[in-house]
């Protein structure tokens, strides 16, 4: 369906709001940085103020280039299992790679035994990115083997609850100090990655992101249907694992680096088709990622609480927004009956 002239409007707005909540969200924060500081300091110019200068390459512009990126993976990676499951509430953690990495790092943290006392960003990073290789690579086997999504689907939710299982009875026996390590990581944090780190998290996602804007064409034939998508020449067997390993580098990239991030793989996709109204995942893909990289810069600056250094988790803020949605989807899909 061609686009009409409000919704390329629409489409042109999404850079332009992109940056403009970029510079809101590395201005604002304990210490209050006016915009056009943070425009000069981004130029490469001096600040008023040295310190602000400071402030913003190492430690706000990281954030907002973590948010930049986690948005954009987990939305793309929601998008794609959402066509590929045909199930409008298909997430991007939906293969149970957020629950092996939980459980990864659950073991870690809650069933060392006191022989990890403060685990670094690498080995906490490294660990979930093992947990999620792990699952990946038990649904890859499935995947091979099944040639029902929904199958799959069932699969995925079946290792999501056995590993949430294991990770409850660590939570269970586990000492006061190393839930609360534990509970942390799981609201979801875009504020602690260096420059290093957001260089291989860069460089993971770009991979997903790239197998994901190939997959395109695939996933836009498998919208009519199995019948239909072996009419135009899609490998079924060969696109869905290609899809799987698309949304399993964007998921595990960003949970390993900043913990199960809800909500925002399975709202955005949504939002994005009540802007972009259409089914073309060659537009579709390229906005999504826009427009979440957009909602979760908003979460991150509503996460600040105004006056003080508190930060709400971000998880929590999320939730805000994607709960409502899941709502609608339900309703508007008829799944329940009211």
């Amino acid at each position: 369906m061609p686009l009409t002239v409000k919704t390329r409007t629409r489409w042109l707005l999404l850079p332009l709001i992109l940056i403009v909540l970029t510079v809101i969200n590395i201005s604002y924060g304990s210490v209050s940085i006016p915009p056009g500081e943070v425009l000069t300091a981004l130029s490469g110019g001096q600040t008023t103020d040295p310190i602000w200068k400071d402030i913003i390459w190492n430690f706000r512009l990281t954030k907002a280039l973590t948010c930049i990126l986690a948005g954009a993976a987990l939305s793309a990676g929601g998008l794609q299992m959402q066509t590929l499951f045909r199930n409008p509430l298909a997430g991007p953690d939906v293969l149970g790679l957020s629950s092996g990495a939980s459980l990864a790092v659950s073991l870690l943290l809650l069933g060392s035994d006191g022989l990890v006392e403060l685990p670094g960003p690498w080995s906490v990073a490294l660990v979930a990115s093992l947990g999620c290789a792990g699952v990946f690579l038990i649904v890859l086997l499935f995947a091979r083997r099944l040639r029902d999504p929904a199958s799959l689907l069932i699969v995925g939710l079946m290792i999501g609850a056995g590993t949430s299982s294991i990770v409850s009875v660590l939570q269970y026996t586990s000492r006061a100090e190393e839930l609360q390590t534990f509970l942390i990581w799981t609201f979801g944090n875009v504020g602690n990655l260096n420059w290093t780190e957001i260089g291989v998290l860069f460089w993971i996602l770009s991979l997903g992101g790239i197998i994901a804007v190939v997959m395109a064409k695939p996933l836009n034939a498998w919208i009519l249907g199995d019948n239909y998508a072996q009419s135009v020449g899609i490998n079924l067997t060969r696109s869905r694992i290609w899809i799987i390993v698309s949304a399993s580098i964007l998921t595990g990239g960003v949970t390993a680096f900043c913990g199960p991030i809800a909500f925002i793989g399975l709202a955005v996709p949504h939002l994005t088709r009540l802007l972009i109204r259409t089914s073309d995942h060659k537009i579709l893909i390229p906005n999504v990622i826009m427009a979440g990289a957009i909602l979760v810069l908003l979460c991150d600056i509503l996460t600040q609480l105004p006056g003080s250094s508190q930060v709400l988790p971000l998880n929590a803020v999320t939730a805000l927004f994607g709960a409502p949605v899941v709502i609608w989807v339900v309703i508007r899909s008829k799944i329940i009956r009211i």
